[in-house]
């Protein structure tokens, strides 16, 4: 009995012994990075909405630019790019640097430079609210000072190239070259919950030319096989955002088999696609076949204008604007008209109902003020909430409406015909969160599968409660040929979709995220 008790304890003590050994073995070589993720705030996409030009930011979101990469100044690629970063939801965290000084970033597969803010940032206020790389406090920082600059849709950045070690997860990319920025010129990044942007796309599409990190990782030799794959968690009650796998992929992660297409055309992950499908109807459009991207860079799903208007109408979507003001005038409408028969100052009537504050001359917003008054004290002081914005339209459209003595019901409906005529900046579009159950899938042929979206999978909630608003996962972008027409494929699909990256092979997977 002494002996077998003497064996069971050194059995036991040479299983501790192992016990780290054993999981800290790369016998799949897997390296696992795990995703933060978060809610789509209203805020956030009613600041999107103000860093267009002029109101028009249907451009701002939609905007093509131009990547000086290694074609040169005489041939730029002339890609589209959806970057909305305001909507991005999910981050994963990376070090620069040794020791290593670290940052959360999106991991983009629509674009190919790493940058995170520079310490060498005095001028824009969203450095000061963000960690900021120390290339004095690196002892593997080599110099580089080469210049760069990304336009993307919702802002800019500008500034230099730097080498340094990084590390993603237990990996560690030598020499990496990456962008310091010292300009963000953007609403978008003052507020945003990630630091920087890890690119994932090819190298066609680098800004000046740098080789992104997952070249550096292949090349040198850090991962078991040339593949990434994403797993994004759309459980909304769930606080794990999804992983990003390096080096493959994670059988936890999906059911079933993988369906491959192959690449297209180097730069984005582009790979050519069929029909779309509404209920069982097909769109027409694309049966004779379209371009997609897929891009974990942003959240929605965009396409052809003459689709997205029959998704739209199949689903009763209309413009999230123009919700937004039919809202005002149903609860406030009335209140509106009194205020104002009162005799009360027009300037004070948004701020007496509660939807804006008054600073003694006009009203102004409540709502993204205090969120980023949070992170810019006065910066904030011109950015207006949606809700404070439409209730300033409909007081002078009231007003306009009192001095020709209508009727009050004749008011409100005058009101609620220009509540429809207003555009929506970002393309966006509502639907009543009640009716999910009554709307059609929608689906994407894709290598000869049909790969369906539900109602519940392709409508982001924003907010909670009564003040909750549906918004639906499509919005239109139009290509024209040879490009298009182009469909962008964000996490909306991806996160139905667990979704593999085979570089070795040129190819992209997909099966049902598990």
């Amino acid at each position: 009995m002494e002996t077998i008790g003497k064996t069971t304890t050194a059995t036991l003590f040479l299983c501790l012994l192992l016990f780290p050994i054993v999981f800290s073995t790369p016998n799949d070589r897997l390296v696992r990075i795990g995703l933060k993720k978060r809610k789509i705030d209203r805020n956030n996409r009613m600041a999107a909405r103000l860093e267009s030009k002029e109101g028009k930011a249907s451009e701002a979101f939609l905007r093509k630019y131009r990547l000086h990469g290694n074609l040169g100044e005489s041939e730029d690629i002339d890609i589209v790019a959806l970057k909305n970063y305001m909507d991005a939801q999910y981050f994963g965290e990376i070090g620069i640097g040794t020791p290593t000084q670290n940052f959360t970033v999106i991991f983009d597969t629509g674009s190919s430079n790493l940058w995170v803010p520079s310490s060498k940032c005095y001028f824009s206020i969203a450095c000061y609210f963000h960690p900021k790389y120390k290339s004095s406090r690196s002892r593997t920082y080599k110099a580089n000072g080469k210049p760069a600059d990304i336009q993307y849709g919702t802002g800019a950045i500008s500034g230099f190239f730097s080498e340094d070690h990084v590390t993603v997860g237990d990996l560690v990319v030598k020499h990496q070259e990456f962008i310091e920025a010292t300009k963000e010129s953007s609403l978008t990044f003052l507020i945003a919950k990630f630091d920087g942007i890890l690119g994932l796309g090819f190298k066609e599409i680098s800004v000046g030319n740098a080789v992104p990190v997952w070249y550096n990782m292949v090349n040198q030799g850090l991962v078991n096989e040339p593949v990434f794959s994403f797993w994004l968690n759309r459980n909304p009650e769930d606080d794990v955002g999804g992983e990003v796998v390096f080096g493959g992929m994670d059988p936890k992660h999906y059911k079933g088999e993988h369906t491959y297409v192959p690449v297209t055309q180097k730069g984005y992950w582009q790979f050519d696609m069929g029909d779309v499908l509404i209920g069982d109807q097909t769109t027409g459009l694309c049966a004779s076949g379209c371009s997609a991207i897929v891009d974990s860079g942003t959240s929605l799903l965009t396409g052809p204008t003459a689709i997205i208007a029959q998704v739209n109408h199949a689903i009763g979507a209309t413009g999230v604007v123009s919700q937004e003001c039919k809202t005002v005038v149903s609860e406030y409408g009335e209140m509106i008209i009194d205020l104002l028969l009162s005799k009360d100052q027009p300037l004070k009537v948004c701020s007496q109902i509660g939807l804006c504050s008054f600073d003694g001359t006009r009203d102004v917003s409540m709502g993204i003020e205090s969120v980023v008054n949070e992170n810019a004290g006065k910066a904030s002081g011109n950015v207006h909430d949606a809700m404070c914005s439409v209730c300033e339209m409909a007081v002078i459209w009231v007003q306009s409406q009192l001095k020709q003595n209508q009727t009050q019901e004749r008011i409100l409906d005058y009101v609620n015909e220009l509540c429809d005529r207003l555009p929506s900046p970002m393309g966006e579009s509502v639907v009543d969160c009640n009716s999910l159950s009554s709307m059609p899938s929608v689906a994407f042929t894709i290598g000869g599968k049909i790969l369906e979206l539900t109602p519940e999978q392709y409508i982001l909630k924003v907010g909670d409660g009564e003040l909750a608003q549906c918004i639906s996962g499509f919005g239109a972008l139009d290509v024209p040929p040879p490009r298009g027409p182009l469909w962008i494929l964000g996490d909306v699909f991806m996160g139905k979709f667990h979704t593999v990256f085979d570089y070795g092979n040129m190819q992209i997977g997909f099966a049902e995220a598990a």
